[in-house]
């Protein structure tokens, strides 16, 4: 019990809530992206990737249940020590000096919460499908890919190229990738520094593993969208 209360009571335990839960979530984004990426395999590739997640309800569900689990967590640390932090120096720095920090460091919490409404909008797209929020006027619910042996699978591929032709979507969803690698360029760094791993041997090298890391997690994810507007992937 004891330790439950410093994890969840002290600030080094929120920090480090806060750590675990940036790196589980990182690991997601970087599995997600590696199953998005299937779309350039063509449409059997990614249909038949988006078809084993769906029929296997006992593997999803926990995973979607978890996953939420980590946001709510990772927010919650956020918020509780930002709002630590802002009790404790109730007079702002006489000399503040904004560029000793980053920006992204520095807008870390809005660029959080950002990407939070983002991925409200996203489940709402690509998950739960609801036609109101997909401007294209179709309901993807309906794409379906008859196979070989007569019988059905959802078409991700077709729902795919429908949702990022959309020119808003794609700019709204690349938008929301770049303010998502801002907040990971800083945030795996500060995540390696919680956690204790960044020794300094090594400390420079975890920097730009963080920077390296979150630019190629974006141009992945966008060049998925470009590759639908121009007419690549069709």
């Amino acid at each position: 019990m004891n330790i439950v209360t410093r994890l969840f009571c002290s600030s080094l335990g929120k920090k480090f809530v806060m750590a675990a839960t940036g790196m589980l979530l990182f690991l997601f984004v970087v599995a997600h992206l590696v199953g998005n990426l299937q779309i350039f395999l063509g449409r059997e590739a990614i249909n038949r990737y988006g078809h084993f997640l769906q029929s296997n309800p006992e593997l999803i569900w926990p995973a979607r249940i978890g996953l939420i689990v980590l946001v709510v967590l990772h927010i919650w640390s956020a918020v509780r020590l930002t709002m630590e932090n802002r009790a404790a120096r109730p007079v702002a720095y006489a000399n503040y000096n904004p560029t000793v920090a980053s920006y992204a460091s520095r807008t870390m919490m809005w660029s959080g919460l950002i990407v939070t409404a983002f991925i409200i909008y996203h489940l709402l797209h690509f998950t739960a499908q609801t036609p109101a929020v997909n401007f294209t006027g179709r309901d993807f619910k309906t794409l379906h890919e008859t196979m070989p042996d007569a019988s059905m699978r959802h078409d991700v591929y077709g729902m795919m190229v429908a949702g990022f032709s959309n020119v808003g979507v794609s700019i709204w969803y690349m938008a929301a990738m770049a303010l998502l690698c801002m907040h990971l360029s800083h945030g795996v760094g500060a995540m390696f520094q919680s956690l204790g791993w960044k020794k300094l041997p090594y400390s420079l090298f975890l920097n730009k593993f963080s920077i390296v890391a979150a630019w190629l997690i974006f141009l992945g994810y966008i060049s998925i969208p470009l590759s639908i507007l121009f007419g690549f992937v069709k």
